[in-house]
């Protein structure tokens, strides 16, 4: 059906109403979506560097990863015949996939450059540092790992680090009561 057009109307000019983009909270970015996080690293080591690093998975994996299965307390890298491994990250089971499924504790391949793979892992495997997966999260559709070398934390370390935090939470709030 077509309507008659009032003077100064144009036939290709449709107003659309623009709808209001949602942001998660467990974006950082726009492209970036958060899968699970290592907030037991962040009190038990002191990082030092980090690196973001690709990891191999299989369908059935990633899938489990999409709903959030996920738990990275356990989880450290390790190197391994000139490529980085992650151990003890677990991604549970996906039910759908059946016979298909993956073992939720294997070894995981984490993919970075061969420059990179000397600098970041040999650095940490010649001081006594550990690597450590900070927080794991889909980019543009690929699951990746935020990595870290860090150096453990001794428990006054720990004691020290809590007191500053809990000084400088009292002073922020007394700064804004006035």
């Amino acid at each position: 059906m077509r309507r008659n057009l009032l003077p100064g109307e144009n036939v290709t000019a449709k107003s659309k109403p623009k709808s209001a983009k949602k942001s998660a909270p467990d974006r950082e970015h726009d492209n970036e979506r958060l899968i699970a996080q290592n907030r037991k690293a962040r009190h038990e080591y002191e990082v030092l560097d980090t690196l973001e690093c690709g990891i191999v998975l299989v369908g059935s994996e990633v899938k489990s990863l999409r709903k959030g299965t996920l738990s990275l307390d356990d989880a450290y890298g390790r190197v391994k015949d000139g490529e980085v491994w992650l151990l003890g990250c677990d991604i549970a089971e996906y039910v759908q996939a059946n016979q298909f499924n993956h073992d939720p504790k294997r070894p995981r391949k984490l993919l970075m450059h061969r420059r990179e793979m000397k600098k970041f892992a040999s650095r940490a495997f010649e001081h006594g540092l550990t690597l450590v997966p900070l927080k794991m999260y889909f980019t543009e559709g690929r699951a990746k790992v935020l990595m870290g070398i860090c150096k453990g934390r001794k428990l006054y370390d720990k004691r020290e680090v809590l007191k500053k935090k809990t000084m400088q939470r009292d002073i922020t709030r007394a700064l804004r009561r006035g």
